[in-house]
């Protein structure tokens, strides 16, 4: 997994597959904001859709997968762990209040 993915090479990118899982993992972790953005802007006031929370959790998962195996970086596996438990726990929630469904209940 440390070796440079061989398909990049002709593009003079030396990426190897965990820095690639790293790099997915925080731009799904960053994405979720615009997810967020484009929720409140079309119902014209502050929303948080579910999918922020999948979003959330894939991404913690990715970029703590490419910290703790890939990097071994202390730091990033903290800077990780939280958000994911507190994406589990918002994403639970969130199922209890308004059940799978989202038209079961409201914001």
């Amino acid at each position: 997994m440390d070796t440079p993915i061989s398909w990049l090479e002709w593009t003079g990118v030396h990426m190897s597959p965990w820095k690639l899982i790293g790099w997915v993992g925080a731009l799904m972790f960053g994405s979720r904001w615009l997810v967020q953005f484009i929720a409140s802007k079309r119902a014209k006031k502050p929303v948080i859709p579910r999918v922020f929370w999948y979003m959330s959790i894939i991404g913690s998962i990715m970029t703590l997968s490419y910290f703790v195996w890939g990097k071994n970086d202390s730091v990033g596996i903290l800077q990780n762990l939280f958000p994911m438990f507190t994406a589990s726990y918002s994403l639970w929630l969130d199922i209890k209040h308004r059940g799978w469904h989202r038209d079961k209940a409201s914001h």
